[in-house]
C-alpha cells in the first residue's frame, strides 16, 4: 500500500517558480566559497610576480660620453655582467669583411647593433659555453685571436664584433634588448 503524501497549498507555490529556501543556501554557500577560493588564490598568485628589487634591476641605464673608440666598458644588468664596446672604424671594416660561412653563429654587424649606431656593441658578459665572464673589456686584458673578447676557462675567441670565432662557445655573446634614449645615453632592457 503507498502513502500518498499531500503538499500544502504554500509548498506548492514555493516549488514550482520560485527559489527554495535550500536553492539559497546552495548559492549562498557557493558564492562563499569562490570568495573564499579567490582571496587564497590571489596572495599565492601575487608572490609570484618579481620583487621591487628584481624589478629596479630590470633595466640599467649607461652613459656613453665617457667610451672612447676602442674601449670597452662592464656593467651590470640583472646580476650580470654587461660589455658596451665603443668599435673604432678599423674594428667594425673588420667585423664586416668576416664572411658569415666562416662563423658558427653567423650574424652580421649591423644585425648585432642599431641602425646608425654600429660604432656601440652591447653584449652581455657571459660566455655561452659554461657562464665564465671573457677578457677584453678591461683595459689591458687578453681579446684573444681575433680582438674582441677571449674566455680563460676553456679558451673561447670572440671577434670585434663579439662573434664566436674559436673554442668550445656555441654561440655568440647574446646582445640584450636595448635602446639609445639620447646620442650618449642608452638603457638595457
Amino acid at each position: 500500500m503507498a502513502v500518498l503524501e499531500q503538499t500544502g497549498p504554500a509548498e506548492a507555490a514555493s516549488t514550482e517558480g520560485g527559489v527554495r529556501r535550500r536553492d539559497f543556501i546552495n548559492i549562498a554557500a557557493v558564492s562563499f566559497a569562490g570568495v573564499g577560493a579567490a582571496t587564497v588564490a590571489l596572495p599565492l598568485i601575487n608572490q609570484m610576480n618579481p620583487s621591487a628589487d628584481v624589478l629596479a634591476a630590470s633595466s640599467t641605464e649607461i652613459d656613453l660620453s665617457a667610451i672612447q673608440p676602442g674601449q670597452a666598458i662592464k656593467a651590470i644588468f640583472r646580476k650580470q655582467p654587461l660589455f658596451v664596446r665603443h668599435l673604432t672604424p678599423k674594428e667594425i671594416e673588420e667585423a664586416d669583411k668576416v664572411a658569415l660561412s666562416d662563423l658558427r653563429d653567423p650574424q652580421t654587424l649591423a644585425e648585432r647593433t642599431k641602425a646608425g649606431k654600429t660604432q656601440w656593441l652591447i653584449t652581455m658578459g657571459v660566455c655561452t659555453h659554461l657562464g665564465c665572464v671573457p677578457l677584453g673589456a678591461g683595459e689591458g686584458e687578453n681579446r684573444g685571436e681575433f680582438g674582441g673578447y677571449f674566455c680563460p676557462c676553456h679558451g673561447s675567441h670572440y671577434d670585434t664584433a663579439a662573434r664566436i670565432r674559436k673554442g668550445p662557445a656555441p654561440t655568440n655573446l647574446e646582445v640584450p634588448e636595448y635602446s639609445f634614449t639620447t646620442d650618449t645615453v642608452v638603457q638595457v632592457g
